[in-house]
């Protein structure tokens, strides 16, 4: 294995006030009324989402936000996603993260297995079942950049999926430009495998701590634990880990190697990662010790002669291939007369972006949507991305260019009108809308040129049909 090139030490580097509230949208799923916890405005999501049903779990909980969940039903809808649609800015980035805590919603024993999407992104498989065994509710955090308007987070049952799938509760939070910021948010999303808070042995540290409510879990309680000897002032660290996570660290006595097994569990091959860690030395500005450390990762020279100071540093690499069980060693540098510390870490693995369907495309399919009074339930999120999970009824072409190519909605139980916007899905080779409840007239389908089945017969059109269809070469079936 070889290491990445893209490795960076980061002392303090801006001006950085703390002052700003945090912006968000915070959705407690099912609820019917909102509710304050922690110092956060906990919304009802209906105003979020067209489908699914509300439900009370059947078991007490004490964080009123895991009483209620949201199901999507299972039948017929394996390979379909239902998506909360959230107001964002494209040009930034969020923090998302989805909470699950089953209760026996759906009356198995097991909460049941499916798969999450944001926009038209896989980001990865829901499976909670052994966190809640142990009591536990789960969650699942990452960045993101939203593609258009709205940032799309979809739940989609998959073919190990064997009983409705479900959410909890759904943030998303607004970060600022320089937080991971060296990460190209058009080509990757951070799906988070840990983040900690060294030697911390209280609850998890987030909000107000964490401003932007990201959670530093504990670890290492029982692998040299210390608490800093003073206050220290770490307020200029670009990525704004909490002050918090400085008061206690995993630290040797001895000038020896300390030795993490971080991040937990095992990784799958063939991913990369970014990695962040965070150090600050209280001693360093008067106990006369010098303390400086090389850093490897399973055998691996990730930094060497790194000195933290008491104003704080992270090194952070933006793609590290690991695999397997992962080693974190520091080791005393030559001349060090003080043992390694560290105080917090995070690890992301990278999702590389789904990409989008064509906007022109996008656009088009939501006025249809809206034109529709009573759209499939899973239209929403991206139409044609992940492309395993395209809308019902919608083929869409392959390659870098996607394009909506066939509409079959035949005998869908659709009422409403066909929208003009329909003429803007320029690659359509099929459009497909038979025996349905649809009126009004049919609107200019001339652009449309390589149009070549039309199948609009059992509605409830009027007018005449348009002679520009004539002009329409390509067309076999009218």
């Amino acid at each position: 294995m070889t290491a990445p090139l893209h490795l960076f030490l980061l002392f303090l580097l801006l001006p950085i006030s703390l002052s700003q509230t945090l912006t968000g949208v915070f959705l407690d799923c099912g609820a019917y009324a909102g509710s304050t916890v922690n110092g956060l405005d906990w919304v009802p999501d209906n105003d979020f989402i067209s489908s699914g049903t509300p439900k009370d779990i059947k078991v007490e909980v004490l964080n009123t936000t895991l009483a209620t969940v949201r199901t999507f039903p299972l039948q017929n809808n394996v390979l379909k996603k239902f998506c909360y649609e959230i107001p964002a800015d494209r040009t930034r980035k969020y923090l998302v993260r989805t909470t699950y805590y089953y209760g026996g919603v759906n009356g198995n024993a097991n909460p049941p297995v499916f798969d999450q999407i944001v926009d038209g992104t896989f980001w990865g498989v829901v499976n909670t079942t052994d966190e809640y065994r142990s009591g536990n509710s789960s969650y699942y955090e990452g960045v993101f950049m939203p593609t258009g308007k709205n940032l799309s987070v979809c739940l989609a049952a998959n073919t190990y999926t064997d009983s409705d799938p479900f959410i909890s509760a759904l943030e998303v939070v607004l970060l600022w430009d320089q937080l991971y910021n060296s990460t190209d948010f058009r080509a990757y999303g951070l799906s988070l495998v840990a983040r900690n808070s060294f030697g911390h042995d209280g609850p998890v540290i987030g909000y107000p701590d964490d401003q932007f409510n990201r959670y530093w879990e504990p670890f290492g309680t029982d692998a040299f634990p210390q608490s800093t000897l003073q206050d220290l002032s770490v307020s200029g660290i670009w990525s704004l880990p909490p002050p918090k996570v400085f008061q206690t660290r995993l630290a040797r006595s001895l000038v020896e190697p300390l030795i993490l097994p971080w991040p937990p569990g095992r990784l799958p091959s063939g991913q990369r990662y970014y990695i962040a860690l965070y150090f600050a030395d209280d001693q360093a500005s008067y106990s006369g010790n010098s303390r400086t450390m090389d850093i490897t990762i399973n055998g691996v020279s990730y930094y060497n002669n790194l000195t933290a100071t008491p104003a704080g540093v992270v090194v952070f690499t933006k793609e590290w291939p690991l695999a397997g069980i992962t080693n974190l060693t520091l080791t005393p540098a030559g001349g060090s007369t003080a043992g390694p510390l560290i105080n917090a870490g995070e690890v992301f693995r990278l999702l590389p972006s789904g990409g989008k369907t064509l906007p022109r495309d996008v656009i088009a399919m939501i006025n249809l949507r809206r034109s529709f009074r009573n759209p499939p339930a899973d239209w929403n999120g991206d139409p044609c991305l992940p492309s395993q999970y395209p809308w019902t009824g919608v083929t869409c072409s392959e390659g870098r260019r996607i394009r909506v190519v066939s509409l079959n909605l035949t005998s869908m139980g659709l009422y409403g009108s066909i929208s003009p916007s329909i003429s803007n899905l320029t690659a359509l080779t099929s459009i497909l809308l038979g025996n349905n409840g649809l009126s009004r007239t049919i609107p200019d389908l001339s652009p449309l040129k390589g149009l070549q089945f039309l199948h609009l017969e059992d509605n409830w059109l009027r007018g005449t049909i348009p002679p520009s269809l004539g002009t329409l070469q390509n067309l076999q079936e009218l």
